[in-house]
């Protein structure tokens, strides 16, 4: 079979393979798949225009629903971020949090779950994530566009509840002010601190903590599926995330 640099190496396989413990044998197999969804989500193509090299589209595309669906992509993610977390010397759990969302353009094909954002006159949806101190994602929800960032905030906390023990605080901008500090913290115990940006300074200013989750913003570009919002469904949109964020813990982690 033909490579390509988006392709698993050896030891990143079975890292992938110690997780989901699958011996069935196939005729293609789970590595080919996971080879063609990284090529996917690298390259940007449509996928019915898979090389020939990789299983069909419809297997591809069948194993990616299924996985979505039920719960093994975020599981790989999960069990990933924590191994990438306690290499560099951290908790499994982190203490602090950073929330933000990135409005992107969706396409003429259309989908569920549009809107404009008037702010920054985009027609799409908005990915609103939360980041741990090193940029590692542990939350995403994609919605429409137009839905204030303080709206939509409480759909990406809750999806944080009962997972992390020590987390203790989630650092946002300015568009989170109001309800959701107070609730926050009544139901969660969270502290929601607003880092805002100096009014006596012209010049660029690097917030604390809060460029982190930018820069995540900006590793998503290396992924050419993530341009846009191609997807119909939020829930792929998410998926797609998440086998961005694999990948890279992959490539951070294991040659």
């Amino acid at each position: 079979m033909k490579t390509y640099p988006s392709n698993l190496t050896d030891s990143q396989w079975n890292t992938i393979l110690g997780i989901l413990k699958d011996k069935r044998k196939r005729k293609h197999t789970l590595r080919e798949i996971f080879d063609a969804l990284f090529y996917l989500l690298k390259t940007g193509c449509q996928w019915r225009m898979l090389p020939l090299h990789f299983p069909s589209w419809k297997l591809v595309y069948y194993y990616f629903t299924k996985w979505k669906n039920d719960g093994t992509i975020e599981l790989i993610h999960e069990l990933l971020r924590d191994e990438t977390r306690k290499k560099a010397g951290r908790n499994e759990s982190p203490s602090v949090g950073i929330i933000d969302s990135q409005s992107v353009k969706t396409t003429r094909i259309g989908g569920l779950d549009r809107g404009i954002d008037g702010g920054k006159k985009t027609k799409g949806r908005k990915r609103h994530i939360v980041v741990d101190t090193m940029g590692l994602l542990l939350a995403v929800v994609v919605h429409a566009a137009n839905e204030h960032d303080s709206k939509s905030a409480p759909m990406v906390i809750k999806e944080l509840r009962g997972r992390f023990t020590r987390l203790v605080k989630i650092i946002a901008d300015g568009g989170y002010r109001g309800e959701l500090i107070e609730n926050t913290r009544k139901i969660y115990g969270w502290i929601v601190e607003v880092v805002l940006r100096s009014d006596n300074t012209a010049k660029f200013e690097v917030l604390p903590k809060r460029w982190i989750v930018e820069r995540t913003f900006a590793w998503f570009e290396s992924y050419r599926r993530l341009s846009k919002d191609f997807e119909y469904q939020t829930e792929t949109s998410q998926a797609m995330i998440q086998l961005a964020m694999i990948k890279l813990m992959l490539n951070r982690i294991k040659k």
